[in-house]
């Protein structure tokens, strides 16, 4: 149902992005073996997380406010 709403495809992606980045913080050799094919995209949204974080953690507070005070 989040495909269909677009605040919460949002949301999705930014939980995705960040929980992504996260676990390679943690554990980097469990995305890093995978940068091709499906479980790509997961290192992918690490790579996002990590060189674009400013951006995520902007989008992640605007997001908050928008369903704290919006929704």
């Amino acid at each position: 149902s989040a495909i269909f709403n677009f605040q919460s495809l949002l949301t999705v992606v930014l939980l995705l992005i960040c929980t992504c980045a996260y676990i390679r913080s943690i554990a980097p050799r469990l995305l890093d073996k995978n940068k091709e094919g499906l479980l790509g995209v997961f290192w992918k949204c690490a790579r996002i997380g990590e060189r674009k974080s400013p951006y995520v953690a902007v989008c992640c507070i605007a997001m908050a406010f928008s369903i704290l005070f919006w929704s």
